[in-house]
């Protein structure tokens, strides 16, 4: 790994000799999983563009970092994706409350997508790389693809920008071709692309759902200042015209003065 020298520390200052960030990813050395920020900024903006166009939105769900319990016959096993939708569920559980964790045998419903970023800690788990021993926890490949059979499956590299996107096809994960970094799901009526841009004031390439035909849907905050700018445009259309009014008037009473002074009578025109 390679660090920057710092000019304003002594040698022997501790920004030069203990660990740094990268070397301590999370308040855990034992969960290489914990999120960091950016495992906080991505799943939001996933959560905030989900919008399927052929589903009521009372009936949309998705949830970033929640436990989700997939085995009836051992209750205590859960995944935690980074971010997950499900259509044809309650908002709200059981129609009057926000949900703890989602459980599968209560709900009766899996993931309609499945999102994970990838971590070093993480990454052969995500790909599938990963076998478990007996008695042990199956890997999230294996809970989505045979267990809870997700129609698809998303991994993403914030390092390398890659995007891979599986389909269940006939109970195996199928890895589908982009066009333009972005695949369609017609079941939603959305795409799931990369948007290089500006979120929550940081630039960078992200993840998010767009349009069939690629156009981004937008957050309540982008919503916000879409109509900010309509309006402003709105009113400076109206400033215009009224301008553009005032000018004629003036145009109007020019010529009637000079018809005046001519001997014409405008009014008589």
């Amino acid at each position: 790994m390679i660090r920057l020298p710092t000019q304003s520390n002594p040698p022997d200052s501790p920004r030069q000799t203990l660990p740094t960030m990268y070397d301590l990813p999370s308040d855990n050395p034992e969960d290489p999983g914990l999120p960091d920020e950016f495992h906080f900024f991505q799943p939001l903006l996933l959560l905030l563009t989900f919008q399927p166009t052929n589903w009521n939105w009372e009936q949309v769900f998705s949830a970033c970092d929640l436990n989700l319990y997939y085995d009836v016959n051992h209750t205590h096993w859960y995944k935690r994706p980074d971010w997950f939708g499900v259509v044809g569920i309650p908002r709200l559980y059981e129609q009057r409350e926000l949900r703890l964790s989602y459980v599968i045998w209560q709900e009766e419903i899996s993931p309609f997508v499945v999102v994970e970023l990838l971590s070093p800690g993480t990454e052969d788990e995500d790909l599938g790389r990963t076998v478990a021993k007996a008695g042990n926890p199956p890997s999230k490949w294996h809970v989505y693809e045979k267990i809870l059979r997700v129609p698809y499956y998303v991994i993403f590299s914030r390092y390398t920008y890659q995007l891979q996107i599986f389909h269940l096809v006939e109970g195996n994960y199928q890895r589908m071709n982009l066009t333009d970094n972005r695949f369609f799901m017609p079941e939603l009526g959305l795409s799931l692309g990369l948007w290089s841009g500006r979120f929550r004031e940081i630039n960078g390439q992200w993840l998010r759902w767009m349009t069939p035909s690629g156009e981004l849907i937008p957050t309540d905050n982008e919503q916000a200042i879409l109509a900010e700018e309509r309006a402003t445009a709105a009113q400076e259309q109206a400033i215009l015209a009224e301008e553009r009014a005032i000018a004629a008037e003036e145009r109007a009473q020019q010529l009637a003065q000079r018809l005046r002074e001519l001997g014409i009578d405008p009014d008589n025109l």
